[in-house]
């Protein structure tokens, strides 16, 4: 009966229905034909399901529904598939370009992931095709590959932000990164501890006595003694050490970027600007160095800084890796020397020593916190929190040794009191 307005239903050989941009070719081939910004795409298959059998003569092909279902979970992935279509590599580019005002060692460390990643096939990538388990594998090569767990730390604190700006910018639907670190990677890396006061002590002294060394020994003693950042103080000038009044005034650091520039920087933390008192012994080691140094010919400015306490021979104030390298050196020469080696020694592991040494010795943390330039006082406290067995026995004995001491006091004291009585009564 004409006009009843019911469309023809599209079918196959089979008789089975065609979905909504499914039709067949004339050579027999299965199409699908989808739409992305408008653009027409196509893909093709000789098979409309898994099962159906594979044309006489032809290679295996995956089903066009197969194709139609991954296409979907990619269109799902990618809310804005033009974007999608940016690699790994453009993406943390576009992140990195909304980083502004970050302090230079950060930017540094941006640089270095970026050029990690244009080493890799998965700088590469496009976004909407990295999944999960693709970011996994990921960071696993780096680790299999010799990279190490701050290293790969790092590189994820770069692609999971970036990643998310893609999700909140509705480029991606879901975070490939959004996992943990801790059961992908194994933190292989190794904590810098403080050394023991024993240890400390011969280190010193092997310093002091040593032919080539003995020129850094006022520095190991001051780095040993403050708790200083190597960058606070590499930044000290000469009007930041009052000798007379016994202070040090922190409240800048000097840095060199990659690019070889040499830059004023403020303290890591709004707490690390600060004023420190010093001993008698690190008043007369800031004396030593203040009279034995020699300033180049013309003096540098760096940032209006100027009067820096070490320079190198090309009159350019030191900085800390060059600390860090003359470290190295002092500690290979020791362990050359002596059977029972000393473990790694950095400035920064002086920096923790000095914080471990008051600790023990019972200062106060919050005075501990200033002193360190703590920003979070959790930071201070962790070092209490590793005191060991040993630190808590010498401190048992130390209490139990003032006990003795304090019923002495109270004895004579009470002696005292009944002599002076008897005398009255006489």
């Amino acid at each position: 009966m004409a006009g009843t307005g019911r469309s023809k239903t599209r079918r196959d050989s089979k008789r089975r229905v065609l979905r909504k941009g499914e039709s067949i070719r004339a050579d027999g081939k299965y199409q699908f034909k989808y739409h992305i910004d408008g653009k027409p795409h196509f893909v093709y298959s000789w098979k409309l399901e898994a099962t159906d059998p594979l044309p006489k003569g032809k290679k295996p092909c995956f089903s066009l529904r197969e194709l139609e279902k991954q296409i979907m979970q990619d269109l799902e992935r990618t809310a804005n598939p033009a974007d999608g279509l940016m690699t790994v590599n453009e993406l943390v580019e576009r992140y990195l370009a909304t980083k502004t005002g970050v302090r230079q060692s950060t930017r540094t460390g941006y640089v270095t992931v970026q050029r990690i990643l244009k080493k890799e096939s998965f700088g590469n990538m496009k976004i909407r095709n990295v999944k999960t388990s693709d970011a996994k594998l990921f960071l696993i090569k780096l680790q299999s590959e010799g990279k190490g767990y701050s290293t790969i730390h790092n590189i994820r604190g770069v692609l999971r932000p970036a990643f998310q700006m893609a999700v909140d910018d509705d480029v991606l639907v879901k975070n490939p990164f959004g996992f943990q670190l801790a059961g992908v990677v194994v933190n292989d890396s190794v904590t810098r501890e403080a050394i023991s006061r024993d240890q400390m002590k011969k280190f010193l002294k092997f310093v002091h006595d040593d032919n080539v060394y003995c020129k850094y020994y006022e520095v190991v003693y001051i780095l040993f003694h403050t708790g200083m950042r190597i960058s606070e103080f590499c930044g000290l000038t000469l009007k930041d050490i009052d000798l007379e009044k016994k202070v040090v005034n922190i409240d800048h650091q000097l840095q060199r970027t990659c690019d070889m520039r040499y830059i004023i920087e403020t303290t890591k933390t709004d707490a690390g600007t600060r004023k420190i008192p010093i001993t008698e012994d690190v008043a007369k080691m800031f004396q030593a160095i203040i009279e034995d140094r020699e300033p180049p010919k013309l003096e540098k400015v760096i940032d209006g800084y100027t009067g820096f306490l070490f320079y190198d021979d090309e009159g350019n104030p030191l900085v800390a890796m060059h600390w860090q390298h003359r470290f190295n050196r002092m500690v290979g020469r020791y362990n050359d020397i002596y059977r029972v080696q000393m473990p790694n020694i950095t400035p920064h592991v002086c920096r923790h020593t000095y914080c471990s040494n008051m600790a023990k010795s019972g200062m106060n943390p919050k005075t501990l916190q200033y002193l360190m330039g703590h920003s979070d006082i959790s930071v201070t406290m962790n070092v209490y929190t590793h005191i060991s067995f040993d630190d808590a026995e010498e401190e048992l004995r130390r209490m139990e040794e003032f006990r003795k001491v304090q019923t002495e006091v109270e004895k004579q004291t009470e002696k005292k009191a009944v002599t002076q009585k008897m005398f009255k009564v006489v």
